[in-house]
């Protein structure tokens, strides 16, 4: 208890001072009591946000000091490892890779007290191959609230940046949302969704808060994590998925050296891809370029009887069957692999119901 009564008194002063400014700044009430405190003529609106955030910080570390928070001493943050890799193994189909890659990376992360740097993944491969699922396991598991979390944010290229002679207004403000989020979150997380469409130069933009230093303007970024989802590179993951089936070897013997650097080969030399000679892969600032391989039939049918069982629907094998074949594969002499991936299987079960 004794240990207690400092923060409590801390508390109590501050949110005295908080709520006395708020009432005399906004309905001139109480400006007697700002005038005791001695801070009538030196608080302003600034100051009004800064002791605000003073004092729900302060609260909130308190409050996770006396073990009523949970274990990262953030109650937003809840980095739940264990549940992302039950997520992977569960509903994430035909991808080895990306599975491993990506629970070891954040887990190996995480574990880390001081990182050097931010953690940065890019996600590759066509569309429907699960990329957004995977990000979106992340976000559900290593936040509380999810895509919601006031950690986490969300871009997507051709919406928050849709028109190419607004560049320099995106670029700063790209730097103020990430440099915001940080800011309040140590631990952020940014997912640039269709990050090939970025216009070039905005990716180069973010190069300092990716990077090796201690702080950028004040501001630590090394607990951030960083994740671009692209097409590009696709083809190549395409290609060598092909190789090992036509070589009669399982797609499983597939490992990272045998499709990484093809990745960074395509991403860096496209001239369709945002990341074009982009020094955040001439620098090697991406820890994992991650590839999600083309889905074939049966994982298809796994993406059906997943959605069926999201849905409450009942189904048989035939009702499975029936939606994978009225998919479109490829090439066209083996037709092997989903053109889609399993992008429209939610929608295509609406044809079975009543």
């Amino acid at each position: 208890a004794d240990g207690l009564q400092e923060p409590l008194e801390t508390l109590s002063n501050l949110s005295r001072a908080y709520w006395s400014f708020v009432s005399c700044r906004l309905w001139e009430e109480g400006c007697e009591e700002i005038e005791l405190l001695g801070q009538a003529d030196a608080l302003d609106f600034a100051a009004l946000s800064a002791i605000g955030e003073e004092y729900l910080g302060l609260l909130s570390s308190w409050y996770c000091s006396v073990g009523v928070c949970c274990e990262t001493g953030d109650c937003r943050i809840s980095n739940n490892v264990t549940g992302l890799e039950l997520d992977l193994r569960r509903r994430l189909h035909g991808q080895h890779l990306a599975k491993e890659v990506v629970l070891k990376a954040v887990r190996g992360f995480l574990k880390t007290p001081k990182p050097e740097k931010p953690l940065v993944l890019s996600f590759h491969g066509w569309s429907g191959t699960g990329k957004n699922l995977v990000a979106r396991m992340i976000m559900d598991n290593l936040y509380r609230d999810g895509v919601k979390s006031e950690c986490v944010r969300l871009f997507i290229a051709l919406f928050h940046f849709p028109h190419a002679k607004l560049v320099d207004v995106y670029k700063g403000q790209l730097k103020e949302w990430i440099r915001e989020t940080v800011r309040h979150c140590g631990q952020a997380l940014f997912i640039f969704d269709e990050a090939e469409k970025l216009h070039l130069g905005m990716v180069d933009t973010i190069k300092p808060y990716l990077d090796h230093y201690d702080s950028v303007d004040g501001v630590d970024y090394r607990k951030s994590i960083f994740i671009f989802l692209s097409n590009v590179g696709g083809n190549a993951i395409n290609r060598v998925t092909l190789e090992f089936w036509q070589a009669g070897r399982n797609r499983q013997e597939i490992a990272m050296e045998d499709v990484e650097h093809r990745i960074r080969a395509e991403t860096l030399t496209s001239p369709e891809s945002g990341f074009s000679y982009s020094r955040l892969i001439t620098d090697n600032l991406i820890d994992f370029y991650v590839p999600f391989l083309p889905l074939e039939y049966r994982h298809v049918k796994l993406c059906a009887r997943d959605a069926f069982r999201f849905r409450g629907i009942k189904h048989t094998a035939e009702m499975l069957d029936e939606l994978a074949r009225a998919m479109l594969y490829i090439p066209k002499e083996e037709k092997l692999f989903s053109a889609q991936g399993c992008k429209s299987v939610s929608q295509r079960i609406n044809y079975f119901l009543p």
